[in-house]
Parts: C-alpha cells; structure tokens; sequence
C-alpha cells in the first residue's frame, strides 16, 4: 500500500535531512560522548543525541499516513477503532521514553528510575492498551493464558526487549542494524497479514534507521543514546507482541505455516541471546546484571580481529540467516520449530567464544613454556 511507503520515505527523508544540523548543534552544545574509558570503541568525540531524530521520524511516518477508515472499507482487515487505541497510547509511551531517554543522554539517570517509568510505560502498554501475550499457539503446550498471567508476562517481556535493544548498541551501525531487519521483517508480515496500520508503524521505524545509519555506520558521526535504543525498543515490543497475538484465521496461506511465537524470537534473536548471556555471566560472577563489561558478542568478533564494520555485517548475516530459518519452520509444531531455531541461533552465538583469540594463544603459549 502507498501509506507504508509514504511512511518509509517521510521518516528516512525527515532524518537524512535532519541529521547534519544536529549534530552541529550537539558538538556546539558539547552534548557528546567523550573516548577515555577502556570500554569505549570510539576515539573521539561523539555526539549522543541521534534518538532525537529516530523518535521524530517514526512519529512523523507513522501519524502522518496513519490509515483512514476508507482503508478498512476498501479490504484491510484492521479494526480502525481499535487501531486508534493502540495509536494513542504507543505515542504516549514513546514520549515518555523518549524523554526518558534523552535526559540519560545528557545527565544520566538512576537505574532504579528507569526502573519506575519501564513499569509505568509497561502499564500503560499492556494495561490500558490491552497490547499483550495473550497464548503461545502451542509452544511450549501453551495456548490460552489466564489473563493475569498474560499481563505479567507481557511487562516482563517489554522490560526484556527494551533492556536487550539498549545493551547491544555497543558497535557503530550494530543496535540500528539489527532494528532495521527486525523493522523490515515485521513490515513484512503486517502487510502480507492486511494491517496496515502496524506495517506502517515498522516502515516508519525502518526509513528512520536507515536515515540514522548513514551517519551511524562505522565511523560514526552520531550515536542514538537511550532516547533511540528506547524508541526502538518499545516499537518492537508492540510489534512482535501483535505478532504473536494476531488470529490465525486471519493469516493469508502464505504465512500460516509459520510459528508467530518462533519467527518473533527469532527476529530478536540477536539481542535476547546476548542480553541473556551476559546476565548469566555477570550473576555467577556475583557482580550486577546491569554492570557494564566488554563480554558481549560483538566484542568477543571484535578480539577475534574483524574491524568495526565487519562485526556488524556479520551480525546482520546472522540476524538475517535465523529470521528466514524460522520461515521455514512448521507451525504445527512449535516446539520443533523452537529448538531447531533456538538451537541454531544460539550455537552460533556462543561457539565464537571457543575459537581463542591471539591474545588466549599466546597466554596458552606461555604457560605452556612456563610448565615446561
């Protein structure tokens, strides 16, 4: 449908346009992430506040071309009135992430505070929007779930996807990269599936990453912050959780051989593998699950000597390569289809960690000429 390319092109042009002037603005105002600290990949100064734009140009692409009710009239199976719902609580949410967001990026913020507005922001989202897991279609021999469970579970997995969307933005190019698949796929299924509205709301979150990564890609000249991995964030979230809750009999032949709950994992596959790995890792080592270290996947490519770029492509292969292996994947059996997917996905992702780097040779080497 026009709507979702006119959705696309508003928010790529609105941030490919946008971008040169802020970040102008942010090196006048100083508004950057400073090199010095060893966990730092960049050597010098960045601004941070590329969210801005990200936010902005999903607003614009999305309300902008938000669909009429003539479009339902003329075969979309939507619900306009319920589309419209969910439209103005995914924008308060987004605002108040937003600023969430962009006050860490400038003067940081508590992590019991984030806490706070997750949950409230999870509230409304699940709540008062009503967007929430409401079965599994058989994953795990789950089909229907009482409602207070669906609730909770639901702010558990928003609190996931927006932490795991945050944690991975640690490469040039990587947290954008990987938001631009996950837009492009759910774009996708949302028009293959005639709701326009929530294949709007993916394409205009994807022209808006592809607008952000021309000035993201390695070397960078502008991050996204908070304020863009939270946006990202709680737009994936709606989608995937509107992906897993969408009625069966509503899917076109093409799709409905596919797990929604599997395709939606794998779709994040990425993100959740390393959020989790590295949560375990820190938890057993007795340290905060929210401490920062330099364990994640990316930085595990980068020891093993692939440069900036080539890190982020080959997560983008990867990323890539598990979506379309959960296409392939039978929906009548879901818990095949999730230990075939989620077996790869994850072999992939921790067996780099068994190829010792050249630094792990060397100290091997001379602990085996000091032992001998």
């Amino acid at each position: 449908m026009k709507e979702i390319a006119l959705g696309f092109l508003t928010a790529l042009f609105l941030v490919i346009i946008a971008m040169p002037s802020l970040i102008k603005v942010a090196k006048l105002k100083h508004l950057v992430d400073e090199p010095g600290d060893k966990r730092k990949l960049h050597r010098r100064s960045v601004p941070t506040i590329g969210g801005i734009l990200i936010f902005a140009g999903t607003i614009l692409g999305f309300s902008l071309w938000f669909p009429s009710s003539s479009a339902y009239e003329l075969g979309m199976v939507y619900d306009p009135l319920r589309a419209l719902h969910e439209f103005k609580f995914l924008v308060a949410s987004m605002f108040i992430l937003f600023f969430l967001g962009l006050k860490d990026d400038i003067i940081g913020v508590s992590p019991s505070k984030k806490l706070m507005v997750h949950m409230v922001v999870g509230a409304i989202l699940v709540f008062m929007a009503d967007i929430r897991i409401r079965d599994f279609c058989g994953l795990f021999g789950i089909n229907d779930m009482p409602d207070y469970i669906s609730y909770l579970f639901s702010v558990f997995v928003y609190i996931v996807i927006v932490n795991a969307i945050n944690l991975i933005d640690g490469v040039d190019g990587l947290a954008g990269g990987i938001g631009l698949i996950a837009s492009f796929t759910f774009a996708y299924w949302f028009y293959q599936t005639m709701d326009l509205p929530l294949a709007l709301l993916a394409a205009g979150l994807g022209g808006a990453l592809l607008g952000f990564l021309v000035f993201n890609f390695n070397p960078a000249r502008i991050f996204m912050g908070d304020s863009g991995s939270l946006t990202i964030g709680v737009v994936i979230y709606v989608l995937a959780t509107q992906m897993i809750d969408f009625p069966v009999d509503r899917l076109p032949a093409g799709i409905r051989g596919v797990s929604k709950p599997v395709l939606a994992m794998a779709i994040l596959a990425y993100p959740l593998i390393d959020t989790i790995r590295v949560f375990f890792i820190r938890t057993i080592q007795g340290r905060s699950p929210f401490s920062a270290d330099k364990n994640h996947i990316h930085h595990r490519l980068l020891a093993l000597g692939l440069n900036h770029r080539q890190t982020v492509l080959c997560l983008y292969g990867y990323t890539a390569f598990i979506i379309v292996l959960a296409f392939l994947m039978p929906a009548n059996r879901p818990n095949i289809s999730f230990l075939i997917v989620g077996g790869v996905a994850l072999a992939l992702a921790q067996g780099i960690f068994f190829i010792p780097t050249k630094e792990e040779k060397k100290m091997k080497a001379k602990i085996g000429e000091q032992a001998a």
